[in-house]
């Protein structure tokens, strides 16, 4: 495969991560209450929706008519109705004992997984960079050049990742979360709400 499709692939993927949505609220969340270590987890499992959404826009992209519309409608809603349920409850968050925001996330490898497979952000903005950076360059492409592809993409993903893994660790973003945490809390459940209440809106439209 062209290098440059490559090079395309891996900035794409980067941009993919680093395009401020739920996801990337989610993280700073996390990350700033319980260290860089719980921000990993939640990005690494996130790693997997990053992966289906992007073999969904590469589908499209190659060709729309192979994944019928249902299939996205049925996505949506699911998208949808897990972010309400995160929504509603981070804007009803409390100080909690220990002086943290919001409930601790026990298993943020689970949480991120979670959250990658149903981030109703990820299929459209990975399709509009991907249609942006490598539409123009898949006129030869096939099954067989999808894993190279799909590496490049990765690599994109991990190094977004580190860059925000290490971001949510700075101490000032800390002190900020555990002097202001609760009133972030409820910002991110108000934001999460209006993008579930878009996601279904354009899900029945």
């Amino acid at each position: 495969m062209d290098a440059a499709i490559l090079v395309s692939a891996v900035l794409a993927g980067g941009i993919v991560v680093l395009t401020p949505g739920p996801a990337v609220v989610a993280l700073i969340g996390i990350g700033a209450a319980q260290g860089r270590r719980a921000g990993a987890g939640f990005i690494l499992g996130h790693l997997a929706g990053d992966l289906l959404w992007s073999i969904l826009a590469l589908v499209a992209l190659v060709g729309a008519h192979l994944i019928a519309p249902a299939v996205f409608q049925v996505l949506a809603v699911a998208c949808g109705g897990y972010l309400l349920y995160l929504g509603t409850r981070s804007l009803l968050a409390r100080r909690g004992p220990d002086g943290v925001a919001g409930a601790r996330v026990e298993r943020p490898l689970m949480r991120g997984l979670a959250f990658g497979l149903t981030n109703p952000k990820s299929y459209p903005v990975t399709l509009a960079i991907f249609t942006a950076l490598l539409a123009d360059k898949l006129e030869a492409f096939d099954a067989t050049s999808a894993p190279a592809l799909l590496a490049a993409c990765f690599a994109g993903f991990l190094v977004a990742d580190a860059i925000l893994v290490w971001f949510v660790g700075l101490p000032p973003l800390r002190r900020l979360y555990l002097s202001h945490g609760v009133w972030l809390v409820r910002a991110t459940g108000a934001l999460f709400i209006g993008f579930a209440i878009v996601t279904l809106w354009d899900a029945f439209a």
